[in-house]
């Protein structure tokens, strides 16, 4: 038997490839969005088109919501996950929009069309005592300690996202007035305050770690890696294994579970959605309100452990 044949790709025709460019473009250099973001558009969008080509489609303005509505069928035949199916629609619903602000189409093709059903996973989070145990876990009798310290007591007491922490420069950081600015997704900036805990580790981190871990070209990051550059984002996730492991939770510490933790406990002690919202740089508030689902799970499960009505009674 000879080697199975190859698929052939699918040629797409030059109007379908040159509207998809020219909206790629848009993203990058109007819109200011990440080169991942601006991607997983382009891949989202090559795999749309060569679906219309396939059926026949040459022109934008061919399509309609009958190839919209198969291409989603395709996809969840092949076994992708709701969650995937929503992501990969919504780029086509973008891509739509912005071809009728282009006058390149009088209509929106996606405006009927129906996305997958599915439900929502809460994130997860730490209890107040099990985050404060992972943040004071480092030893801070080291300059990586000191610095683990201030990187843990920033994620949480901020909520920033692994990648903002790691990218925070010097002069972003206004101790004096308790804030910083972070360069969040869509390279947009925001301020976020900084709690007194935090304060001090960074001040103790500046003082005493930051100093021993410089090197000559060294540049304006403020967490740096033992060879003086900035820290990534696997060295991070590192300490904060290390950090899970010392303090002695049975919980599965992640970074983002940081961020959780500082939203959920914040929703807990009072503050508005709207305010969290903007602390975590969150672009829809929908984003946002899925904390309230945790808050009233943590709330019901309290209940059923500590009510003595709680629980259903046994047989």
């Amino acid at each position: 038997m000879g080697a199975p044949r190859r698929k052939k790709a699918t040629v797409v025709p030059p109007d379908l490839q040159e509207s998809v460019e020219a909206f790629l473009a848009y993203l990058s250099l109007e819109r200011g969005l990440a080169k991942l973001t601006v991607a997983a558009y382009e891949d989202d969008l090559a795999r749309f088109a060569a679906h219309c080509a396939r059926l026949g489609k040459e022109r934008w303005t061919d399509v309609g919501l009958a190839e919209v509505e198969s291409w989603v069928k395709s996809l969840d035949r092949r076994g992708h996950a709701a969650a995937s199916l929503s992501r990969r629609l919504s780029a086509v619903r973008t891509f739509s929009a912005h071809l009728v602000r282009s006058g390149l189409r009088r209509d929106d093709f996606t405006e009927l069309a129906r996305g997958p059903k599915f439900r929502r996973t809460l994130p997860g989070t730490l209890t107040t005592e099990q985050a404060a145990k992972v943040v004071s876990a480092p030893d801070t009798s080291t300059p990586q300690g000191l610095r683990d310290r201030a990187m843990l007591e920033l994620m949480y007491g901020s909520g920033l996202r692994i990648s903002e922490l790691c990218a925070v420069e010097l002069q972003a950081l206004d101790l004096e007035s308790a804030l910083v600015r972070v360069r969040g997704k869509g390279s947009k900036d925001r301020i976020v305050p900084v709690g007194e805990t935090a304060i001090t580790a960074l001040r103790a981190y500046l003082e005493k770690g930051r100093p021993a871990l410089t090197r000559p070209k060294t540049g304006s990051a403020v967490f740096l890696s033992a060879r003086g550059q900035a820290l990534s984002r696997k060295t991070f996730w590192l300490s904060v294994k290390q950090a899970a492991a010392r303090s002695g939770i049975e919980v599965p510490v992640k970074p983002h579970l940081l961020r959780h933790a500082f939203a959920t406990h914040l929703l807990a002690g009072g503050a508005d959605l709207r305010s969290i919202q903007e602390m975590l740089g969150h672009a829809d508030i929908a984003t946002t309100q899925v904390y309230t689902s945790v808050e009233r799970t943590a709330l019901s499960d309290a209940h059923r452990r500590h009510h003595p009505r709680g629980r259903k009674p046994g047989p």
